[in-house]
């Protein structure tokens, strides 16, 4: 693999990921959404006496469960289909590069510009925190990388879609139902499952980090407030069992769902002999 190319390759797919509809619907949004909810926690906090940092944080973790998602596999499921159906793959495959160039290119271009998205939303939501004189810089740069992390294992599994699927609209719309089923089907499965199986608080953990949004919850609530008690048996059991350990093991987990993700995708897009 010729880094050069891979390069140039990535630098295309970011020049079209800003261009994607998509991508700027998101990212204006979600910095809008990020500086309203730190003005007005910092608002409140000037009648109620709660910590301005605290309020945004737990605001911003409540919005990015359902953001965040939602724009990597939007981004990740047009990057491939929507070239396949424009005939584009066809013409760069037929360029000198190989598959791996070409798939890990346009995952590095639309990782820049997803990131990239999230850290102006996370950008005005700091400016607002520092010009109060409020926050913990440490906690606001962990949720911050669980967040990138999330991000990326959810264009994983867009690029899985987008490998899997011949037209964009039926990428787009196949990644709006995964996102319904990881975002609410998720939490409503487990609420069914505890509430009429009652299972150990070990399984329901077991049950929780299947999920990558769970995992984005636990690391956030950890990175917030050093404790999980808000979530219950399950979270004082998680900070009981790993201890100081427990935000490496929940970010090596999100590493591990965007390695197996990409990973996944890059084996069927590598043995698709009709791209």
């Amino acid at each position: 693999m010729e880094l050069n190319l891979l390069w140039a390759i990535a630098m295309r797919e970011l020049r079209e990921s800003l261009r994607n509809k998509w991508l700027i619907f998101y990212a204006v949004g979600f910095a809008a959404l990020a500086f309203a909810l730190s003005q007005a926690s910092l608002a409140s906090a000037g009648y109620n006496g709660l910590g301005g940092f605290g309020r945004t944080a737990a605001s911003l973790i409540n919005a990015l469960l359902l953001f965040v998602p939602l724009l990597g596999l939007s981004v990740g499921a047009s990057a491939i289909a929507n070239d396949r159906e424009k005939g584009s793959l066809a013409y760069l495959m037929a360029q000198p590069v190989n598959r791996a160039e070409i798939f890990f290119g346009k995952a590095l271009g639309s990782g820049v510009a997803v990131t990239g998205a999230l850290a102006i939303g996370f950008g005005l939501a700091a400016i607002a925190l520092a010009t109060a004189g409020d926050g913990d810089a440490g906690a606001y740069i962990a949720m911050t990388i669980f967040t990138i992390l999330l991000s990326l294992a959810s264009l994983g599994l867009g690029f899985l879609i987008s490998t899997l699927t011949r037209k964009g609209a039926t990428a787009i719309g196949a990644a709006l139902l995964l996102w319904l089923g990881l975002v609410f089907f998720g939490d409503l499965g487990i609420v069914g499952i505890t509430l009429s199986l009652r299972p150990a608080p070990n399984t329901l953990l077991a049950m929780l980090l299947i999920n990558p949004l769970q995992i984005f919850k636990l690391g956030a609530i950890y990175s917030l407030r050093t404790t999980l008690d808000t979530l219950g048996a399950v979270g004082q059991y998680a900070a009981y069992q790993f201890g100081d350990a427990l935000p490496l093991l929940l970010a090596s987990l999100l590493i591990a769902w965007i390695a197996l993700s990409f990973g996944s995708a890059f084996a069927l897009f590598d043995r698709r002999s009709d791209l």
